[in-house]
């Protein structure tokens, strides 16, 4: 046997380069298995024509915590209900002074960006008037941020990892204008505010918001 080969079963043994084969193989079919999936999920997606699509702008309140009791916040949501029963939607809020007044935390904000999938009844249909009670849920990101004021004199932000929970009612007028109502129980999860918000340094809070139905 060559230095060259003696080198070569040294450095990687039998076992495993079977492994690495073993697992080159089965990376090979899980890739595969995704590839065919997506294009099943696309092939069977409902056509646009089929999609309950709608634009929600909303205002808000805050509850819940300690943090923050009674302030506002806003923002839109946009999304699709296919065959009016199963969809998707994204989320985008904003929480001015969510902490306190900009004398005592300065500056502060937070900030949410949610992707959520929901599931409804639409009773009434999906044309004309009627109404769909759904329940919802989903993660994305969630950023806090503090400039520092009286009471707490320090500048921060952090990015967090976050999800949500909720339910609530979709109303229509007609075709194209309704009205929606919300509540949703929102969590970041490992944040670095120190002692802030709970046992684990995670902020949370309830959010009930109204707003009005576009599609």
């Amino acid at each position: 046997m060559s230095r060259i080969a003696s080198t070569r079963l040294a450095v990687f043994p039998l076992g495993r380069r079977v492994s690495t084969r073993r697992e080159v193989v089965e990376m090979r079919g899980i890739i595969k298995s995704l590839v065919f999936t997506a294009a099943v999920a696309c092939v069977a997606a409902p056509i646009p024509a089929r999609a309950d699509g709608y634009v929600n702008p909303w205002a808000g309140l805050n509850f819940g915590t300690s943090a923050d009791n009674g302030r506002g916040g806003f923002g839109v949501s946009a999304g699709a209900m296919g065959k009016g029963i199963i969809g998707g939607e994204a989320t985008f809020g904003y929480n001015p002074s969510f902490f306190g007044t900009n004398n005592d935390f300065g500056t502060n904000t937070v900030i949410d960006f949610m992707g959520n999938l929901i599931v409804g009844i639409p009773i009434g249909g999906q044309h004309g008037k009627g109404f769909r009670p759904y329940v919802t849920g989903g993660a994305g990101l969630i950023r806090t941020q503090l400039d520092g004021g009286t009471l707490f004199d320090v500048k921060v932000s952090d990015n967090n990892f976050g999800w949500n929970l909720g339910t609530g009612v979709m109303g229509y007028f007609n075709d194209h204008v309704g009205l929606r109502g919300d509540v949703r129980y929102m969590r970041s999860v490992g944040s670095n505010f120190p002692d802030t918000f709970d046992v684990n340094g995670d902020l949370h809070f309830w959010r009930l918001s109204f707003g009005v139905l576009i599609r």
